[in-house]
Parts: C-alpha cells; sequence; structure tokens
C-alpha cells in the first residue's frame, strides 16, 4: 500500500483523497436535515462509522486510523484554557462546566459498556500541556530555580513510569482455545449449580473439567492459602473458566482478571492483582507532583500569600494574559488534583480493609457490608484481617505464583 492508501472496513482498497466521497448515508442525512426530515433508524451510527473509518493519517505501510476519542482533548483543551484566561468570568464558567461534561462522556460510555482512550488522552495531554504552560510562562520570571524544575520533572517522569507499568496486564485468566470452549458448552450442567453470579459450588468433578478446559493445572479450582475457608470459586459463563476467589469478568475488556478492583477509565485498563500497585503508584506520583507544581506556580503569581489563600484570592493574577493563564491552569490542576485525591484515599481505605472496589459495590448490591468512616469504605468482614495484615497482603500482590495444592498436583 501507498502511504496514502488503505483497506476500509469494508475489506476494499481506498485512498485518502477520497475522504469525501461515496458517502450515501451522509448524503440523505444532509438531504433529509434540509427537508425538515427525520433520519431513518440507525443513520447516525452508519456516519460515524464511515467518518471513523476514513480519518486516517499517512505512515509508511498505508494510512493508519485515527481513534476519534484521541482528538476532542488534543484540540479543545488548549482552547478552552486559553478563553478561560481572558476573564474572570470566562474562566469561572469554562472551568466549572468542563467537570461536568467529562462526568457526562463518562456516564455515557459506561452506560453503553464501551471503552475510550478520551480520558486517558485527557490526562496525558493535560499533563504535557500543564508542564509545557509552566516553563513557558511560570519559569521565565526567575521565581523558581533550578532545583525545583528538576524536582517537578524528576516527579513527572516517575508518574509516567508508574503509569506504563499500570498499564500492563492487570492479571488476565488465559483463556481457554476454542475447540476447548465448544466441547466444554456440550457438558452437561449435572456438576455446577447455579447462581446469580455465575455458577457457584462447583464440585470434584467441575474442578477436574476447568483443568481440563485451561489445558494446565493451574489451580484456578483450588483455596489460596491466604484466602478463607469457606469462600468458594464461581464459573464465568463468558470465559468458560472456574475463577479464583475475589476474580471477576470486566464487561468492557471481555476478560476475567485476578482479584479485580474496577476497570479505570484513565488507564483504559483493569485495576487487579497484577497492576494494583502501580496503579497506586501511579496516583501517589501524581498528586505529589501536581501540588508541588501548583505550589511553585502560585507562589511565582501571586507573591507574598500562601498557596491556599492565593488559590482564591490572587489580584494581580488577571493583570497580564500569562498571569491570568498560568492562574487558569493551576485551578484546571486543582480541580483534577482533587478528584484525584479522592479516588487515591478511597483506594487507601480500601486496601487498609482489604477491599476491592467490585466488592464494595457487590456488598452494597447485597447489604452484606458495613458503611464505615462515613460510607466512604465499605468492609465486608471477609477478608479483613487487620491494618498491618492488610497492607502487607496487598504489598505481596504478583510477588510469587500461586501455589498448588496436592490436588492439582495429582
Amino acid at each position: 500500500l501507498c502511504c496514502c492508501e488503505y483497506v476500509d472496513r469494508r475489506g476494499e482498497r481506498n485512498h485518502l483523497a477520497a475522504c469525501c466521497c461515496d458517502c450515501e448515508d451522509l448524503d440523505e442525512g444532509c438531504e433529509r436535515w434540509l427537508t425538515c426530515k427525520s433520519l431513518p433508524p440507525g443513520a447516525l451510527e452508519r456516519i460515524a462509522d464511515t467518518v471513523a473509518d476514513r480519518l486516517r493519517i499517512p505512515w509508511f505501510a498505508g494510512a493508519v486510523k485515527i481513534n476519534v476519542s484521541l482528538v476532542p482533548p488534543l484540540v479543545l483543551l488548549p482552547v478552552f484554557l486559553h478563553v478561560a484566561a481572558l476573564h474572570f468570568l470566562l474562566g469561572l464558567v469554562i472551568l466549572t462546566s468542563l467537570p461536568v461534561v467529562v462526568l457526562w462522556y463518562y456516564y455515557l460510555t459506561h452506560r453503553r459498556k464501551e471503552r475510550t482512550l478520551f480520558f486517558l488522552s485527557l490526562g496525558l495531554f493535560s499533563l504535557g500541556y500543564m508542564y509545557y504552560v509552566f516553563l513557558q510562562e511560570v519559569v521565565p520570571r526567575g521565581h523558581v530555580g533550578y532545583s525545583q524544575v528538576v524536582a517537578l520533572t524528576c516527579g513527572l517522569i516517575l508518574m509516567l513510569a508508574a503509569l506504563s507499568r499500570a498499564k500492563k496486564d492487570p492479571g488476565y485468566l488465559p483463556i481457554p482455545a476454542s475447540n476447548e470452549k465448544s466441547s466444554h458448552r456440550g457438558l452437561p450442567n449435572k456438576s455446577v449449580r447455579g447462581s446469580s453470579n455465575g455458577l457457584h459450588g462447583i464440585t470434584m468433578s467441575g474442578a477436574a473439567i476447568g483443568r481440563a478446559v485451561n489445558g494446565e493445572a493451574k489451580g484456578y479450582s483450588r483455596m489460596s492459602a491466604e484466602e478463607p475457608e469457606g469462600v468458594k470459586k464461581d464459573w464465568c459463563t463468558k470465559c468458560q473458566l472456574v475463577r479464583p476467589a475475589r476474580a471477576g469478568h470486566c464487561r468492557l475488556c471481555g476478560r476475567c482478571v485476578r482479584r479485580l478492583d474496577h476497570h479505570c477509565v484513565w488507564i483504559n485498563s483493569c485495576v487487579g492483582e497484577q497492576n494494583h500497585q502501580a496503579f497506586i503508584l501511579a496516583l501517589s506520583f501524581f498528586m505529589l507532583t501536581s501540588v508541588y507544581g501548583i505550589t511553585l506556580t502560585l507562589h511565582t503569581v501571586c507573591r507574598g500569600r500562601t498557596p491556599f489563600v492565593a488559590l482564591f484570592y490572587c489580584p494581580g493574577a488577571y493583570s497580564d494574559y500569562s498571569s491570568a493563564l498560568s492562574f487558569t491552569c493551576v485551578w484546571y490542576c486543582a480541580i483534577v488534583t482533587a478528584g484525584m485525591g479522592y479516588i487515591l484515599l478511597i483506594q487507601l481505605l480500601n486496601i487498609s480493609y482489604n477491599v476491592t472496589e467490585r466488592e464494595a459495590r457487590l456488598a452494597l448490591r447485597d447489604n452484606t457490608g458495613r458503611r464505615l468512616l462515613g460510607g466512604l469504605v465499605i468492609d465486608t468482614g471477609q477478608y479483613n484481617r487487620g491494618f498491618l495484615c492488610n497492607w502487607g497482603h496487598f504489598l505481596s500482590l504478583g510477588s510469587s505464583p500461586p501455589q498448588r495444592s496436592a490436588e492439582d498436583i495429582v
């Protein structure tokens, strides 16, 4: 393929120059809009699919498709922040509406069970753009030292390294081969009992089937040493495998994850046994770096005031456009930091009580947990072994492979 050619979603060879050609759905939509007629069912979805398929950039082995959800943060965030820096009232309106729009888009995609790169793109571009504004507008004023810039840069690098680790495998359970899945679907269900969350109470024959499905004795039907007695495994009808205790199926990723905590839209991945520590580390580095950057900026823009007071009262912030842009970015960072701080607080409390976000939601649904600390944490009482033991268990996650029982070896 030429750098401007690509194979479209219909399997036909196409060219970037023909991006506006042969779009019957778009033509019909424009014609109906001009004649004040309603669109036929599914027309908007077909138009959106066509636009997403043709939105590409030239590349060496053919035009590469661009994810549409990546574009809005790259375009709209700088525009909104620059407009907000023009006047105090504009800044108030824009900085108030931005979280509302982000939450609306989150609930929209969450309801449709769709994966999107919008939040990851927004987070990474926000970090890059805030760092760029800091270097271009704050550092040249001469109130920030070289060592402070190096410290902020190191914090940003460490946060990105932890984020990169959190993006890796969260602890997916292996999916059985297609032929083994089809053979397992044909097996009788005499050895399992139904339940609302899958099929619980796997008998010895069901455990053997689960190991045969996985093709190897991984011990997914055994009891782990740290798991309390009486905790049963369950059967995932989607992945067709026996899950260990505390594992769950993510409807967005379509996979089962060991010790599933939640699906985080900010990293576009699940948080589970293998990446939960890196996720907490990334949040912690972000909080420290963000608070430090906000403090340095406020000390530069609002001289002679403490950061907390300067955040709400800085008379000279809008005296020039550079100060106004820096002050607007500080408020944007403060809003984001407050949201991430709340997420980090909930995570730390859950770890202290050895409960995952998924288990807390299930406990609320089934009314089986206790609300503590004003409802910030839901203690299920199932895995709580005390503060120190709970943190010791968390720090040892993913450090060693699960031990096999005698039954698995046989």
